[in-house]
């Protein structure tokens, strides 16, 4: 069966309401949670296996005012050859420094939204951008031969929509083989813990 933005109608307010309204989602090729966490200048062993609910909760719990956190809280978690960061209310894969650093030597994917509905998705190969949605900038003008099925999939209005609509899902899915699932966000074991502020 054929995906469209419509099979991730799930991801909503309603079903994720501490997630859905701002979230990041960080897949990185070929990297364990604890590799990644070295390569973001961050210490596994400061870091703590929870569950969704409980990363969420981490991460509005933080020791500064009003719940922060000194430097960007996420949960990793392994899935088949990659690592998938979930973020809520957090923007490292909206950095374009630091995912373009992270990516050295493999593909990275990611799919940002913040509370004001500003939006970013990337899909970066070895520190070169692939294929982008800017907020204020909209998606690049060229769509590469890997996303031209996925645009078609999403229709000829793709354009207009943004990528929390469905498109980022669905463009995440093709460029990572990994179809995200409400079962697979809730069910899943994520190592947690904040790293340093990217430079």
């Amino acid at each position: 069966m054929i995906a469209t933005p419509d099979d991730y109608a799930w991801f909503s307010y309603e079903r994720f309401p501490d997630l859905a309204e701002a979230y990041c989602f960080t897949y990185v090729r070929g990297l364990t949670p604890e590799q990644l966490v070295n390569r973001l200048g961050g210490r596994p062993e400061d870091f703590t296996p929870m569950t969704l609910g409980g990363l969420i909760k981490a991460s509005y719990s933080g020791p500064g005012t009003y719940g922060t956190w000194d430097g960007m809280f996420f949960g990793a978690v392994a899935i088949g050859d990659w690592v998938f960061i979930v973020e809520p209310n957090g923007g490292l894969g909206a950095d374009e420094g630091s995912i373009t650093s992270l990516s050295a030597g493999t593909r990275l994917v990611s799919h940002f939204r913040d509370v004001e509905g500003v939006e970013y998705f990337y899909w970066i190969e070895d520190g070169e951008i692939r294929f982008c949605f800017i907020a204020d900038e909209g998606y690049s003008a060229e769509v590469p031969e890997e996303v031209v099925e996925s645009m078609r999939r999403i229709g000829s209005d793709y354009r207009h929509l943004y990528p929390s609509d469905g498109p980022a899902f669905l463009m995440a899915e093709r460029l990572t083989g990994i179809t995200l699932t409400p079962e697979l966000l809730e069910g899943s074991t994520y190592l947690c813990g904040a790293i340093p502020e990217p430079r």
